[in-house]
């Protein structure tokens, strides 16, 4: 089941502070912290040195050496068992990155050594004033720089080389070195059950006032239990239950205390229909989002676009995503539909950015996509509205040859339509004046003519904007496949 957490600081009422400006509850904490972090350190080398963990003797271990009860070294447990799996899953993904650049850079210094190769046997010849064929990568000077492409391209190289052993001596000290995991200080995490009162042994709220049993090695200072009024978790749509397990986490962030409460949310009545009866499909691009809606045959019903703000600080460009996601809920809602959304992954692209220049890895960087589908999950399932998410191959491309001049869209409100029909498990043949232009064998899937369109799109010159102006799709596919000499006719 997935969880949720809600957070807000803790209040200061003025009954409760004393000379120090703090409330007994928060004393307590910073006492308590200080245990906890000990325990959890330990509990953290311990479980780096071991191959085999035993926890319920760790657990007494803890009892007996730091005087706190087998809840709260529970807590402490856990929280340094997550501290190191984390560590471990990040030392992997780490490695991870590391090889897909190295992999990128030696694709790059390889295809450029063959351009130089190549380039040079063509000089060589004799005749080569007379070729047909042209040098694929011709001798020039630059005046600005006072140096010749060729020069320019070995000192990339140079380059390239270096970095790419940096990175492998990188990947080789990695994968030998011992991990290392930080507990950080001013923490305090206890593991709720539900099978407990209120949720929780240790401490236990009851809507309004917060009870947090003493550890017997602070009782002489704070007593049995310290209780302060921390109020409820104050949300439009609150799915914080009564009953059941809830796991408290208290963390000191820009000198205030922070109260965590993590638990399984309340069921939410389901808004959206089947998929079989309408979508609504997004296209996220840096600059806007596209919608469009279609009924259950498939057909267009409605279509906008949100506008974005690119270059926004971490604060407002969440702000700005929050209200975005808010109109498409309210979409979906009024048409009691699910959203459908791309299936995206940047990781593989942003290993390559090194390679592809500036303005690309600017405009691959500059909007915080994994962020937006994140918050749009969370929003969504908040609102009883299904997030559907698909293979997003070719829709750009489906949608432009398809819909974009059929209904007058724009390029992101054309792939949105085709997301949506994909969501809906339609088929998007490719318009058969196109096909007998195209080699691909019988019984091979609809996507292996859109791979040889879009590759064929891609060698031309072809710009985005004249696709709204190609009325006969088959003429230019004939146009272009013809010169290549590969082009045969379909059987």
């Amino acid at each position: 089941m997935p969880t949720l957490t809600y957070i807000k600081g803790l209040p200061t009422p003025a009954g409760e502070l004393n000379s120090l400006g703090l409330t007994e509850f928060e004393m307590f904490l910073t006492a308590y912290s200080s245990v906890f972090h000990k325990a959890a350190c330990e509990t953290a080398n311990h479980l780096l040195t071991v191959n085999s963990f035993h926890e319920s003797s760790w657990n007494t271990y803890l009892q007996k050496t730091y005087g706190i009860s087998r809840r709260q070294s529970s807590g402490a447990i856990s929280f340094a068992q997550g501290a190191v799996d984390a560590s471990k899953e990040h030392r992997k993904l780490h490695i991870k990155t590391l090889e897909g650049k190295l992999r990128s850079l030696k694709y790059w210094i390889t295809k450029s050594e063959k351009r130089l190769s190549d380039s040079t046997k063509f000089y060589a010849k004799k005749n080569w004033r007379n070729s047909k064929t042209g040098c694929r990568f011709p001798l020039s000077c630059s005046l600005k720089f006072r140096n010749t492409n060729w020069n320019n391209l070995r000192f990339q190289i140079h380059n390239k080389k270096r970095r790419a052993y940096k990175l492998a001596k990188q990947i080789e000290h990695l994968r030998t070195s011992s991990f290392q995991t930080i507990i950080p200080r001013n923490q305090v995490f206890v593991v709720g059950s539900k099978d407990e009162s209120f949720g929780n042994q240790v401490c236990q709220w009851d809507g309004h006032t917060l009870k947090f049993r003493v550890p017997a090695c602070l009782e002489s200072r704070f007593g049995k239990q310290v209780i302060t009024k921390l109020g409820n978790f104050d949300r439009n749509i609150n799915r914080l239950p009564k009953d059941g397990a809830k796991t408290w986490h208290f963390f000191r962030k820009h000198n205030k205390w922070n109260a965590a409460v993590k638990f399984t949310p309340v069921a939410i009545q389901p808004v959206s229909r089947h998929s079989a009866y309408g979508c609504i499909g997004i296209d996220l691009n840096p600059g806007s989002i596209g919608w469009a809606y279609i009924d259950k045959d498939g057909n267009l019903k409605s279509h906008g676009q949100i506008p974005l703000q690119i270059g926004l600080p971490s604060g407002k460009q969440d702000a700005q995503i929050v209200n975005a996601c808010l109109q498409l809920t309210r979409f979906a809602h009024a048409f009691c539909c699910p959203i459908v959304c791309e299936k995206l992954d940047f990781s593989t692209k942003k290993e390559q950015l090194g390679e592809h220049g500036r303005k690309y890895a600017r405009m691959l960087s500059a909007w915080a996509y994994s962020r937006f589908y994140q918050l749009l999950d969370s929003i969504s399932s908040n609102r009883g509205i299904y997030l559907m998410k698909v293979n997003p191959a070719y829709t750009s491309l489906i949608g432009m040859v398809k819909y974009a001049r059929q209904y007058g869209l724009p390029s992101d409100c054309a792939a949105a339509l085709a997301i949506a029909r994909r969501g809906m498990r339609l088929t998007e043949d490719i318009p058969g004046s196109i096909t007998a232009y195209l080699s691909v064998k019988d019984g091979k899937h609809v996507w292996s003519l859109w791979n040889q369109l879009n590759k064929l799109i891609q060698k031309s010159s072809i710009k985005r904007h004249y696709f709204y102006a190609i009325s006969n799709w088959g003429s230019l596919v004939k146009r272009l496949s013809e010169p290549s000499g590969k082009s045969k006719l379909r059987h």
